[in-house]
């Protein structure tokens, strides 16, 4: 159990220090939206998601918009259910009850990259493979939070940039593999454009626009561009 944790230990440090980074500007946003050091650290703590959060921050700023806040998180968050469900088939017997809770919990993109490459998932690697991204995004954020009371201005908006970074890298090196990719993309970059600049569109929360923006790419990018299944490959040769 003691290697199994170390093993994935050092697999989540890489993943770690990547979150203490991008959540230093998140913790920078918080404090600059308007709130506390303490509650920059407990939101990061509670919901391990970037795009999750970021929506969540601007959200949380306009009193009452509840059903906003439920539909564009769980837009933006449900594919961690699907990540999941999906990595839950290959855990080992033990790892059942409230760690499949757990598991579901401490899911995010890069931590299902590297868990779905192991043949067995067993509690104690996922557990040390969770427990830099975890402690890195948490400390990330008091970080950033805690210098956002003390930065100038102009810093904290230019490291806010940061949070916005770490999408584009997520994306980029995706299409540079699938260059059919960078069509959705495009299409949620334009909409996303059009929501902030043309008129009436730009009175839409960024809460429904971000949602309307990502389910319009997402449904463009299945329809015009689908994935093949392993089974309709074989067929097709």
């Amino acid at each position: 159990m003691i290697q199994q944790y170390i093993r994935g230990l050092k697999a989540g440090v890489p993943i770690g220090l990547g979150y203490l980074s991008v959540s230093f500007g998140l913790g920078i946003l918080a404090v600059s939206l308007g709130f506390h050091v303490w509650q920059a650290v407990v939101i990061s703590m509670l919901t391990l998601t970037s795009a999750g959060q970021l929506s969540g921050l601007y959200t949380m700023c306009i009193p009452g918009q509840y059903a906003e806040m439920l539909i564009s998180q769980l837009t933006i968050n449900v594919r961690y259910s699907f990540m999941s469900v999906c990595l839950s088939q290959k855990t080992d017997s033990k790892f059942k009850g409230i760690y499949r809770w757990l598991l579901g919990f401490f899911m995010t993109d890069e931590i299902f990259a590297v868990a779905s490459m192991e043949k067995r998932v067993s509690r104690s690697f996922f557990f040390g493979l969770t427990a830099a991204p975890f402690f890195g995004w948490t400390i990330g954020t008091f970080l950033g939070a805690l210098l956002g009371d003390i930065l100038p201005e102009r810093v904290m908006g230019a490291l806010c940039i940061a949070v916005y970074a770490m999408f584009v890298a997520i994306v980029i090196p995706q299409i540079r593999t699938e260059k059919k990719l960078a069509f959705p993309v495009l299409l949620g970059v334009l909409l996303s454009t059009a929501f902030y600049y043309l008129p009436v569109l730009n009175k839409v929360s960024s809460g429904i626009a971000m949602t309307v923006c990502a389910v319009a790419a997402a449904v463009f990018g299945a329809l015009v561009f689908p994935v093949k299944s392993e089974e309709q490959e074989d067929a097709h040769e």
